[in-house]
C-alpha cells in the first residue's frame, strides 16, 4: 500500500533515493491523466514522453522528474525468443577476470604525463620501475622512442589478455564479446599516435587464432566523441583517425573471411547540431572520404539523445550502412508519429525486415543491443544509465547476436543463462565468497615451536602409556593423521577459469563476493535487491 508524503527537494533527489522511494510523486496539476497508476510513477523506467523535445547532449536535459513521470506506458511485445539459438555478448571488461588477483582486463592506460615522462630513462635502468625508488630521471636526455615503447608495453599487456578472456568465455558458454576502444592508449591521437604494426601484429594474430578457433565474435564500439556528422573539422578529423584505429586493430586479428566480416564498428551519430538534415549531409561527404575497410565495417546505432530508428534507418538504406537496434535507446528516444515506446511496435514485421536487410546486402551477421536502466530512474537522464542486470530478453530473432550492455557485464549473460535455462547455464556455480579455487595459494608456515598442552590436562604417564598421545591431550587432534595443506598450484591453462566446480556466478548486488571488502565498507543487501525486482 503506498502512502502520501514529501519527498527530498529536487536538488538532493539522488538515483539511490527513487529507488528506495516508496511514496507517490508529486505532480502539477494536469500533467498526470486519470488512468496513470502509482506503480507507474515509481516504476520510472517504464515512462517517456513522446512529445519531449530532442536535444543534443545529456547535459542539457531539464532534470525533473515531472517530466519523466507524465510519460506514457510502454507497449511491449510478450514474444521471448526461445528456444534460444543465438549468442549472449558482453562489453570489454569481465568482472571475474579483474579481480583476479593478477587481474586479466584489456583497458589498461596511462595519462599524457606518464608518456612525456617515460621519455627519460629510469634512474637504475638494470632495476624494474618503481613509483618512488626508480622513476625516470628528467636531468638525462629525453627519448621520443623511449616514451613510445612505455605506451605501446601497455597495449601489448591487453592485447595478450585477449586470449585468456576468449578461453575463459569459451569454457562457460560465452561466443560474443565487445573489445576495448583503450586496448592501445593514445594509438588515435594527434601527437602520440602510433600505427599498431609491426609491433602488435604477432599478439593480435594469436588473439584472432584463439577466436576464429573458438567461433567466437569480436566487435567494438567506437566512443561518443567520434562524430563523422560535426561542424568542426577537427572533430571529424579525430573521428576519422579513430575510425582507422580500430580498423587496423581488428584487421591484424586476421580472423577467417566471415568472422572478418562480422567484426564491425558501431558507431553513434553523434549531435544534432541543431540542423539534422545538415548534420546528415556532412556525414555522408565525410562517410565517402573513409577508406573501403573502414566503410566496410563502420554500422550506425539510435542512440538515447537525438537520433531514432528513424531518423537513421533511410541514410543506412541510402549509404548501404548497417543499423544496430538498441531497445534501450528506443525506448527513451523514438519518432511518436512513427511508433510508441516499447518493443511492440519496433518490431513490426516491415520495419524489422528493412532493419535486417541492411546487413544481408552486405552479408554481415545481425547484432542488436539490450540493456535496461536503474530500479527507479524517472528522468530522462537517469533513464540513460545501465541496470547492473537485465531481467528478460527482447522480442528479436532467436538467432540474434545479442550484445548485453550491463553494469555486471559476464555476470548480466549469466542471469539470463539462468533465467531461462539457456545452452551451458548448468556449468555455473555460485561462487564462494571471497574463496577462489582457480588462483594458487602459498603452503601456510609452518611454526617455529609446537604448543604445549593446557597445564590443567597434564597427567602422569602410566608406565604402559604411549608419550606421543599423552603430548596430544587436550589439543584435539592426532599429528599422525592431520593432513598437511601443502598450498595449491594451477597452472597457467587453468589460472582465474572458475576451477572444477565453474564457480564464476556471484548473485545480484553480492559484487563483494569477487574479492574482501575493505573495513568499514557498505554493501547492499540481497532483501534489498529483491524488493527492487518485485517493483518492477
Amino acid at each position: 500500500m503506498l502512502r502520501r508524503s514529501n519527498p527530498p527537494p529536487k536538488a538532493e533527489l539522488k538515483l539511490e533515493q527513487l529507488a528506495d522511494l516508496d511514496v507517490e510523486t508529486p505532480l502539477r496539476q494536469g500533467e498526470r491523466g486519470e488512468d496513470s497508476s502509482a506503480e507507474d510513477i515509481i516504476a520510472g523506467e517504464k515512462i517517456l514522453d513522446p512529445e519531449a523535445e530532442r536535444i543534443d547532449s545529456p547535459g542539457e536535459a531539464p532534470d525533473v522528474p515531472e517530466r519523466g513521470a507524465a510519460r506514457a506506458p510502454p507497449v511491449n511485445s510478450g514474444y521471448l525468443p526461445l528456444p534460444w539459438r543465438g549468442r549472449l555478448g558482453y562489453a570489454c571488461l569481465n568482472t571475474y577476470l579483474r579481480s583476479a588477483k593478477t587481474p586479466v582486463f584489456c583497458s589498461r592506460t596511462c595519462r599524457m604525463a606518464s608518456i612525456i615522462d617515460h621519455r627519460y630513462p629510469l634512474s637504475d635502468p638494470s632495476r624494474p620501475e618503481h613509483s618512488v625508488k626508480n622513476r625516470p630521471d628528467k636531468s638525462k636526455e629525453p627519448s621520443l622512442e623511449r616514451g613510445l615503447k612505455s605506451v605501446q608495453d601497455l597495449g601489448l599487456a591487453n592485447a595478450r589478455d585477449i586470449v585468456r578472456m576468449l578461453r575463459w568465455n569459451g569454457k562457460h558458454g560465452i561466443k560474443f564479446m565487445r573489445l576495448s576502444s583503450e586496448m592501445f592508449p593514445f594509438a588515435s591521437h594527434r601527437e602520440h599516435g602510433y600505427k599498431l604494426a609491426p609491433f602488435a601484429s604477432e599478439v593480435l594474430a594469436e588473439a584472432g587464432r584463439v577466436a576464429a578457433e573458438l567461433g567466437h565474435r569480436l566487435t567494438t564500439h567506437p566512443g561518443q566523441f567520434t562524430q563523422l556528422g560535426s561542424p568542426r573539422k577537427e572533430v571529424v578529423d579525430a573521428a576519422v583517425r579513430d575510425l582507422e584505429y580500430h580498423d587496423e586493430m581488428l584487421s591484424l586479428l586476421r580472423l577467417p573471411e566471415q568472422q572478418d566480416r562480422d567484426a564491425v564498428m558501431v558507431l553513434h551519430m553523434g549531435g544534432v547540431f541543431g540542423d539534422k538534415a545538415a548534420t546528415l549531409d556532412r556525414f555522408r561527404a565525410n562517410y565517402a572520404k573513409l577508406s573501403p575497410s573502414v566503410r566496410a565495417r563502420l554500422v550506425l546505432e539510435n542512440d538515447d539523445v537525438g537520433w531514432s530508428v528513424h531518423d537513421l534507418l533511410p541514410v543506412c538504406e541510402e549509404l548501404n550502412i548497417p543499423l544496430v537496434l538498441d531497445y534501450h535507446h528506443h525506448n527513451i528516444v523514438f519518432d511518436s508519429t512513427q511508433c510508441r515506446e516499447g518493443t511492440l511496435d519496433i518490431c513490426r514485421p516491415e520495419l524489422q525486415a528493412r532493419i535486417a536487410a541492411t546487413w544481408t546486402r552486405k552479408r554481415i551477421k545481425q547484432k542488436m543491443h539490450y540493456s535496461e536502466p536503474c530500479p527507479g530512474a524517472v528522468t530522462p537522464r537517469d533513464r540513460r544509465k545501465h541496470s547492473a542486470r537485465v531481467m528478460t530478453l527482447p522480442p528479436c530473432p532467436p538467432d540474434m547476436d545479442l550484445m548485453i550492455e550491463a553494469k555486471d557485464k559476464e555476470q548480466a549473460v549469466f542471469e539470463l543463462m539462468r533465467t531461462f535455462k539457456l545452452p551451458g547455464f548448468e556449468r555455473i556455480n555460485d561462487m564462494i565468497p571471497n574463496e577462489r579455487e582457480d588462483e594458487p595459494r602459498p603452503a601456510p608456515k609452518v611454526p617455529k615451536r609446537k604448543q604445549k598442552p593446557a597445564a590443567s590436562l597434564k597427567r602422569k604417564r602410566a608406565p604402559d602409556e604411549d608419550p606421543v598421545e599423552l603430548n596430544n591431550v587436550g589439543s584435539g587432534t592426532d599429528d599422525r593423521e592431520q593432513p598437511v595443506d601443502t598450498g595449491r598450484e594451477v597452472s597457467d591453462e587453468d589460472y582465474a577459469m572458475g576451477g572444477p566446480d565453474g564457480r564464476v556466478y556471484w548473485p545480484p548486488g553480492r559484487e563483494d563476493w569477487l574479492k574482501p571488502a575493505k573495513r568499514g565498507a557498505r554493501t547492499p543487501r540481497l532483501a534489498d535487491i529483491e524488493r527492487i525486482k518485485k517493483r518492477r
